[in-house]
Parts: structure tokens; C-alpha cells; sequence
């Protein structure tokens, strides 16, 4: 069973973000990082990258596998996770601290599930 914090967003690919002044905190769910498994490299997009919803964030590369992670809205990258860029694996030990980019917002628009919708949409 995931972990679902309440007061996050959720997408149909599995990131969460978090909306504040303006700025989305963005990153993998619990269920997404555990279907990954051992996380052993992320390729950040750069700082002033503009995005749009479901456009390629970045990529995430386990011993499995490596799975994109897709933007749940609209802005520019104006900050990344540079703590991620040695020890990528920390996003295994908790998903929801180590967050992966922060993006912002051009416009309000983003499609997104509350925790509960997001728990029926995993099963849980």
C-alpha cells in the first residue's frame, strides 16, 4: 500500500505537485517510485526549460527501466533538485521530500486528482 499525502495533487502518470505563490513543487508518487524500484540516475531539464502539461519533464532511469515523468502544468523551470544529481535514490526512501523540480506557473491550468480520486485510480 502507497503512501497518499492529502494535501498534494495528483496526475494519471504519477507525479504529484504542490501549488504555492505561484510555484509548483513537482515529483514521483510513492506507488510510481516503488514500481521503478532502485533509482539509479535522473536527467533534469534545465533551469529555464518552459513546459506544458504532459510535456516530458525528465527522465528517470532505475536498474528495471527508465520512465519519463511528464509536467502537470504550464510554466518555466526555475528550480531543480540538485541533491538528486548524486544520490538519485533518496527519491526511494520517501518520494515526497525529495521532490524533483519546481516550475512557474505561466497560467492556472493543470489537470490533476485530489488523494482520494488518486487512490481509486491505483487500486488502493
Amino acid at each position: 500500500m502507497s503512501t497518499i499525502p492529502e494535501n498534494l495533487n495528483y496526475t494519471k502518470s504519477h507525479e504529484w505537485f504542490a501549488v504555492e505563490n505561484n510555484i509548483a513543487t513537482i515529483g514521483i508518487t510513492d506507488f510510481a517510485q516503488n514500481q521503478l524500484t532502485d533509482i539509479v540516475y535522473i536527467d533534469m531539464p534545465k533551469v529555464g526549460d518552459q513546459k506544458k502539461i504532459k510535456d516530458i519533464l525528465l527522465t528517470i532511469e532505475s536498474v528495471k527501466s527508465a520512465e519519463d515523468v511528464y509536467s502537470p502544468v504550464n510554466g518555466k523551470v526555475v528550480e531543480i533538485n540538485t541533491e538528486l544529481a548524486d544520490k538519485p535514490e533518496l527519491v526511494n526512501s520517501d518520494s515526497y521530500k525529495y521532490w524533483l523540480v519546481r516550475i512557474e506557473l505561466s497560467d492556472d491550468g493543470f489537470e490533476s486528482m485530489d488523494s482520494q480520486k488518486y487512490k481509486e485510480y491505483i487500486g488502493e
